[in-house]
């Protein structure tokens, strides 16, 4: 009896600290250093992850997007750590295009219907297993990709499947520094 009472106890105690908490949707990473220490490449979705899922159209029918400059400069400071950026997007549009070559990003892959096999080019193309891969992605379109690599992210208003199969659900929204965030905790992680 008293075993149970203090192992309830210590259940209890732990339930009221936030830091103890590991929410259900997670998945677990044994270790994330690791993963982020031999990380090679980082792949990302756009809209609702490098935009804030908006989209926006002018008078004459031109499509807008908005970036989060923050999160470009991320992806350079990734770049800089010799980690290769890839851009994966279901849409078709010369925004990205040029988005993509601003920041210096050579593997862009628009009207990507099959992000598992856009990641699978990618691994056999330059010779980086999945477990070296990260993704940030936001909705239903992304949830093979995250499943599939090393470790997965996602905006924190991303859809719920998404929230399902992720490792970390981000602080910040998509397009409001949601990649930067990610970003930064790889960059303090390969530091240490």
């Amino acid at each position: 009896m008293k075993k149970e009472k203090s192992a309830n106890l210590a259940t209890k105690g732990i339930r009221n600290v936030k830091s103890f908490q590991k929410p259900t949707h997670l998945r677990i990473v044994k270790s994330p250093r690791k993963v982020f220490h031999d990380l090679q490449l980082f792949a990302t979705d756009v809209d609702g992850v490098l935009t804030d899922a908006g989209m926006y159209y002018g008078e004459s029918g031109e499509e807008l997007k908005k970036f989060n400059t923050r999160d470009g400069m991320g992806m350079k400071l990734l770049q800089a750590e010799g980690v290769i950026i890839a851009i994966i997007t279901a849409e078709q549009t010369k925004i990205v295009a040029r988005r993509a070559k601003k920041l210096g990003i050579a593997e862009v892959f628009q009207g990507a219907k099959d992000k598992v096999a856009v990641l699978t080019h990618l691994s056999q193309k330059l010779s980086i297993p999945f477990e070296r891969m990260a993704y940030i992605g936001d909705d239903v379109n992304d949830v093979g990709a995250l499943q599939t690599v090393g470790y997965a992210a996602a905006p924190a208003d991303c859809m719920d499947p998404v929230r399902q199969v992720v490792h970390y659900i981000c602080q910040k929204n998509g397009g409001e520094g949601a990649v930067r965030e990610v970003i930064d905790m790889i960059l303090a992680s390969r530091r240490k």
